[in-house]
């Protein structure tokens, strides 16, 4: 399930480039919360205890409980801006959320197992699908979902609606989407063949009349 982070925000008393420029250059992320019928509120987080916070933590999809003052909500990060030449997060847009209400979210697939078609039959697993749209409450949300493959063979495959959802999750994308697929592995063509073939003949080492 999700997990919960608590963390302590500051008000962003100045907005505009200059002023999170300098919000970083002290060590801080400049952010903005919005939603849940409430107007957006500008803030601040010290780079180092999100970091410190988030260590640890495997959810793709975790609930922060971010304290202002006497204030508390839980919230979503549902945009993350990060540098592309540092790779340091600049900006993060957090949505707020309801424990009690059902919301949207993107969870990863993970594979367990080995297929006996990749085993035994000589095939090809493909990953088509490694996330899949759910919804529930905040507190329901999984890590990830899990599809075993172990006794998938050559020509079948698996779909969005063989997936175990946990209790009270529900499946918001097409039924038939097709998670995994297992195909024969690809054939050689004949030039491919001979080539190969060439390639493992002995090189045949021919004697200058010196040599004889």
């Amino acid at each position: 399930m999700s997990e919960t982070m608590t963390i302590e925000v500051n008000p962003r008393e100045e907005t505009g480039k200059n002023a999170n420029r300098r919000a970083r250059a002290a060590g801080k992320i400049p952010a903005v919360v919005y939603g849940g019928g409430k107007e957006s509120v500008s803030i601040v987080i010290d780079r180092k205890t999100l970091l410190d916070t988030m260590k640890g933590h495997s959810s793709e999809n975790p609930i922060f409980l971010l304290k202002l003052g006497d204030k508390e909500r839980h919230a979503m990060i549902r945009n993350m801006e990060v540098d592309p030449v540092s790779r340091q997060v600049i900006h993060i847009d957090f949505q707020r959320v309801m424990m009690d209400q059902k919301i949207r979210v993107a969870v990863p697939v993970e594979i367990v197992g080995t297929a006996v078609g990749v085993k035994t039959e000589g095939g090809m697993l493909d990953f088509v699908t490694r996330e899949v749209n759910v919804e529930c409450l905040p507190g329901d949300i999984p890590k990830h979902l899990e599809v075993d493959v172990t006794d998938v063979h050559v020509g079948q495959h698996v779909e969005a609606k063989d997936l175990e959802l946990p209790q009270g999750v529900t499946l918001l994308d097409d039924p038939d989407k097709v998670i995994i697929s297992l195909s024969h592995g690809r054939l050689e063509t004949a030039d491919e063949a001979a080539a190969a073939a060439e390639r493992a003949e002995p090189e045949v080492i021919k004697k200058t009349k010196a040599e004889e």
